[in-house]
C-alpha cells in the first residue's frame, strides 16, 4: 500500500525547483508555515522567507547549500526561534533552513565524558539525558526548555552557570560543519587537547550561521554536582548589590550562579507567573540570586557561611535560603521568566552589555543616567558574576519617532560607556541584525575589515545568513547602512 505524504507540495517557483533538485528534502512554502518562520523573540521584527527547508541529515544540508550557493539564493539557519538579536531572521528572504529534524542525541560516551548531538536537540532534554547517567552539561540559558543546542552554538550562549562553568564555546571539542559550497568538514578532534592548525571550531561558535551550518557537535561533559543551594539576597541600594559581586570573588568564593535583578525585574516576573509568594519589602531595590553546588551535601553550608560573611559588608538584607527542590524551582522560575515578563509588559529593546564585573556599579549607573537624559525607562537584570547586564529598554509611552530615530543614539551612548569600561556590546545574545550598526563602537575599521575578509573566505558569494553581524560600509559615525 502506498503511503501519501501529509506535506503539501511547494507552490512557489523556488520551492518547486528546490524539491526537484533534492528529492526527499522536505520543503514548505504555505503562508502559515512561512509566517511561523519569520520572527523570533527579537522585538517585533518580521522577515518572511520564500521557502522553509527541513533537512533530515547532513547530506541533505550539503546538497541544499551547494544548490543555493550556485544560484546565489540566501540561506538562513534557524532553530527554535528564541534568539534576541535577529540572528535567525531571513532578512533577505530565500531559504530558511530549519534544524527541527536534525534532533538526535547521537551518543553519550560515558567512558570519555563526551556527548555527540545534532543541532535541533532541545538543551534541557540534552541536559536531562546526560544527567540520567550521572553527567553534567552546565550551559543553561533562560530558554533552555525551548532553545536548541544549534542555536546555542550559533550565538555562543551562556546562562546563569557560566560564572563557574563557562559558556558554550568552553564545552565544544569538535564540530561537523557544512560550508557554503556544500563541503562537509570536521573542525577539530574528539580530544581534550588539540593544537593542530587554526582553531576553526572556536571560529564557528558564535558566527551565527554566517560561515557554515553546524550539523553535529561533540561536547565535553563533567560529573554531575548533584547538591546545590540558593540564596536570594535583598539590597536597598542596587549599587551595593553590584559592589558585592566583585567582593564575593575577592573573598575566594566560587558560586555556580550569581544573578542580579533590580526590583522592577522581579516584580514583573511575579506578575507574569502569578506567583506573589516571595516576600518583597518596601525598601528592597535589587536582589542577588546566588547558587552554590557540590558533590557532597556537607560541602554546601560552609560555602553559604562564607558568602554570608561577605554579603554582610555590603549592606545586604536578610537572605532567603532555598535548599529544597520546590523552593529552588520557584526562585529559578522567577529568574528565568524575567525576559518573557518584560516582553509581555511592553515593546522593548534588549541590550546585552558585558563589562569586567568590578565595573558593574558604573555600568548600572551609566544606564540609568542615559535613560534620564533620553527619557526612557529600563529594567536591568543579568549574570552579575560575569559582568553581563541585560538592559531592557521599555517603549512605554515613547513615540514611534523617538523609538526609531532617537533611541539608537541612546543605545550608542550606552555601548560607548560599556567599551570605555573595558567591556563589549554583546555577552551571549550575538550581534545578528539589530546590533550590527553598533559594531564600530567596539571595532576599528581595520578590525572590521579583517572580519569581513574572514566571512569572504568562508562564503565568497555571501549566501549564508547575509546582512548579519557586519554592517556593509558603515560610516565612522555608525549610521545604519
Amino acid at each position: 500500500m502506498t503511503t501519501r505524504s501529509s506535506t503539501p507540495p511547494p507552490q512557489s517557483e523556488l520551492g518547486q525547483q528546490l524539491s526537484a533538485a533534492i528529492p526527499g528534502l522536505e520543503v514548505r512554502d504555505t503562508p502559515d508555515f512561512l509566517d511561523a518562520h519569520s520572527r523570533d523573540h527579537t522585538e517585533d521584527l518580521q522577515f518572511l522567507p520564500d521557502v522553509v527547508a527541513l533537512p533530515k541529515n547532513t547530506a541533505e544540508v550539503s546538497s541544499l547549500l551547494a544548490w543555493a550557493n550556485a544560484r546565489r539564493v540566501p540561506v538562513t539557519a534557524a532553530g527554535a526561534w528564541t534568539g534576541l538579536s535577529g540572528g535567525a531572521l531571513p532578512v533577505k528572504g530565500g531559504i530558511s533552513l530549519s534544524t527541527k529534524r536534525l534532533n538526535r542525541i547521537v551518543k553519550i560516551d560515558e567512558l570519555h565524558h563526551q556527548l555527540v548531538v545534532q543541532p535541533g536537540v532541545i538543551v534541557q532534554e540534552m541536559q536531562e539525558a546526560v544527567q540520567a547517567k550521572g553527567l553534567f552539561y552546565a550551559v543553561d540559558p533562560a530558554s533552555r526548555g525551548t532553545c536548541t543546542i544549534g542555536g546555542n552554538l550559533a550565538e555562543n550562549s551562556g546562562g546563569p552557570r557560566a560564572v563557574k562553568y563557562g559558556v558554550t564555546k568552553d564545552w565544544v571539542l569538535n564540530l561537523e560543519v557544512v560550508l557554503a559550497d556544500g563541503t562537509i568538514m570536521k573542525t577539530g578532534a574528539d580530544t581534550l587537547k588539540n593544537s593542530t592548525g587554526y582553531n576553526v571550531t572556536q571560529l564557528m561558535i558564535g558566527s551565527e550561521g554566517t560561515l557554515g551550518i553546524i550539523t553535529e557537535a561533540t561536547l565535553k561533559l563533567l560529573p554531575w554536582p548533584k547538591y546545590n543551594a540558593l540564596l536570594l539576597v535583598p539590597f536597598s541600594d542596587p549599587k551595593d548589590a553590584c559592589h558585592a559581586v566583585a567582593g564575593i570573588f575577592q573573598d575566594g568564593n566560587q558560586p555556580s550562579a550569581l544573578e542580579f535583578m533590580e526590583r522592577a525585574a522581579i516584580e514583573l516576573a511575579m506578575d507574569f507567573t502569578q506567583d506573589r509568594q516571595l516576600p518583597l519589602s518596601d525598601d528592597t531595590a535589587a536582589h542577588l540570586l546566588i547558587e552554590v553546588d557540590a558533590f557532597r551535601e556537607d560541602d554546601l553550608m560552609p560555602q553559604l557561611e562564607r558568602l554570608a560573611d561577605t554579603l554582610g559588608r555590603y549592606n545586604a538584607g536578610e537572605p532567603l535560603m532555598a535548599m529544597d527542590t520546590a523552593g529552588k524551582a520557584q526562585l529559578w522560575n522567577l529568574r528565568r521568566k524575567v525576559g518573557e515578563a518584560v516582553k509581555a509588559h511592553s515593546t522593548y529593546k534588549e541590550e546585552d552589555t558585558v563589562v569586567p564585573r568590578g565595573h558593574l556599579p558604573e555600568l548600572l549607573e551609566a544606564v540609568k543616567r542615559i535613560g534620564g537624559e533620553y527619557g526612557f525607562e529600563s529594567v536591568c537584570y543579568g549574570h552579575a558574576g560575569d559582568g553581563n547586564l541585560h538592559v531592557n529598554i521599555l517603549k512605554g509611552s515613547l513615540s514611534d519617532e523617538i523609538w526609531h530615530d532617537t533611541l539608537p543614539q541612546a543605545i550608542r551612548a550606552i555601548f560607548k560607556e560599556v567599551v570605555d569600561l573595558g567591556g563589549t556590546i554583546s555577552g551571549e545574545h550575538g550581534i545578528g541584525w539589530v546590533q550590527k550598526a553598533y559594531m564600530d563602537v567596539r571595532f576599528s575599521p581595520a578590525e572590521m575589515d579583517l572580519q569581513r575578509r574572514i566571512k569572504a573566505a568562508f562564503d565568497p558569494v555571501h549566501t549564508l545568513n547575509p546582512d548579519k553581524i557586519l554592517p556593509q560600509g558603515a560610516s565612522s559615525s555608525g549610521e545604519t547602512p
